[in-house]
């Protein structure tokens, strides 16, 4: 007998959806998790910043010194991109306490035979600056004594080879920080999603749930109730570290920033529809939570395994390893955007392995939903797969 579609299924899938968003937004694994997430976001960010900042400036004090060694001490510091500030001291003694006290870098005591000042070792950088600065004003007190009153000193061009080379950079870094972002929620919310089928089975409360709908429909509303929170909490991620990188100007050019991250969000789609049916069929299988670490080991190891083959082919996205394991179901949504982010990936690649990933999430869930079905309902200890298979034809 043919077994007619029940009118109010979607309306079914949408309550267990909405079941699953109100029960998982309230947990405090989830509030947690996502708090460490954000917070380590803006404070990569703020550390990047303060690193950056930390050569940004070199106190020189100078003791008799004039104009034009002020001016030659801070074109030094502008030609090796460091802001020199100079500041004039009366005397030799009052220099070894600016230095003691560490209220300047160095302290350069000029004259015929000049001396620099310094609290323990000299700053390389510094001490470029420093000597380039005297050996300028000497060569041109010395080729003004000879009557040459100028030389023309041609200005060099700076060309470079790689126009792109820092706008790649930021997209591989943004590729690899997003790959580890949505590995840690796949397998949070992987864990999420099983938990949830091994409480239900434990408490008998999947029993309930079945006599209103079909085990399809539990499986469909799982998924896409967490999948919705998850994309939610991929989306806001992104917008966090994209408006803290431009908040903080971290990056150079903010439009490829915003295009890899959507990249890493839609992979995540993929990912999470993949990885979420394998989750809740592995944990169908058993009725403890202690049983649950056995059934989740060959999915979570996949998932390892993508990742770090993902932060590998940053190194090397064109080689054979990163192009065949980004064609692979399951490890595509990590090594494919890191891939994008750092090469040229072709298009025909790239088709490939989203229909691919289309064709693998359509047979998990065709052949996970029969699992799930006959292994709901199934008590006691660990369940094999062709046992739920025979059960669900009974």
């Amino acid at each position: 007998m043919t077994e007619t579609r029940d009118p109010s299924s979607a309306g079914l899938v949408r309550l267990v959806a909405a079941r699953e968003v109100a029960t998982r937004i309230r947990d405090k694994s989830f509030i947690i998790s996502s708090v460490v997430i954000l917070v380590l976001i803006v404070g990569v960010m703020v550390f990047q910043v303060l690193v950056g900042s930390g050569d940004e400036e070199r106190r020189v004090g100078l003791v008799g010194g004039d104009a034009a060694l002020t001016a030659a001490l801070e074109a030094q510091g502008e030609a090796l991109e460091v802001e020199v500030a100079v500041v004039d001291l009366d005397d030799e003694a009052a220099a070894r306490t600016a230095v003691d006290d560490e209220d300047v870098d160095a302290a350069l005591l000029a004259g015929s035979d000049p001396e620099l000042l310094v609290l323990d070792s000299a700053d390389g950088t510094l001490e470029a600056i420093v000597n380039g600065a005297v050996a300028q004003l000497a060569i041109a007190e010395q080729l003004a004594e000879a009557g040459v009153a100028e030389l023309a000193v041609p200005e060099v061009t700076v060309t470079a080879t790689d126009a792109d080379a820092a706008a790649d950079q930021q997209r591989v870094i943004a590729a690899i920080f997003g790959v580890v972002i949505l590995y840690s929620l796949l397998i949070l919310f992987g864990q999420f999603i099983a938990q949830g089928v091994v409480e239900e089975k434990a408490s008998r409360v999947v029993e309930l749930l079945l006599a209103t709908m079909r085990p399809w429909q539990l499986l469909a509303g799982k998924i896409i109730g967490l999948g919705v929170l998850a994309l939610g909490q991929m989306v806001l991620i992104g917008a966090v570290a994209v408006g803290a990188a431009l908040a903080f100007d971290v990056v150079e050019v903010p439009g490829d920033l915003i295009g890899t991250v959507g990249i890493v969000i839609a992979w995540f789609l993929l990912g999470y529809a993949w990885y979420a049916a394998v989750f809740a069929v592995a944990a169908s299988l058993v009725s403890r939570q202690e049983d649950l670490a056995t059934v989740l080991m060959p999915t979570s190891a996949v998932l390892i395994v993508a990742f770090v083959i993902g932060i590998q082919a940053a190194g090397d996205p064109d080689g054979a390893l990163a192009r065949i394991t980004s064609l692979v179901p399951g490890l595509s949504p990590l090594v494919m955007p890191v891939r994008q982010a750092a090469g040229d990936v072709p298009l025909w690649e790239l088709g490939l392995a989203v229909v691919l990933m289309v064709v693998a999430i359509g047979l998990v869930v065709r052949l996970g939903g029969r699992i799930y079905a006959g292994a709901l309902l199934r008590t006691g200890g660990k369940l094999k797969m062709r046992e739920a298979l025979a059960a669900e034809r009974v």
